[in-house]
């Protein structure tokens, strides 16, 4: 797959996905953290299947 998530973009969702499991595991949000996997899978692999859907790039692109 190409890749579709890059910059400020790929950190933000690195940052929220760990925030979210973090919370989880200390079980301040209980069960529904584990939503932060997602987040945290689409930044660590630059890779999310919604934007493809929607045609949103956020990776620089080369001039």
């Amino acid at each position: 797959m190409k890749s579709n998530v890059g910059g400020a973009d790929k950190w933000a969702r690195i940052g929220v996905g760990a925030v979210l499991i973090l919370m989880a595991l200390t079980g301040t949000i209980g069960a529904w953290g584990w939503v932060g996997v997602l987040p945290l899978a689409t930044g660590l692999f630059n890779v999310c299947p919604a934007y493809s859907l929607l045609g949103i790039n956020t990776c620089k692109v080369d001039k």
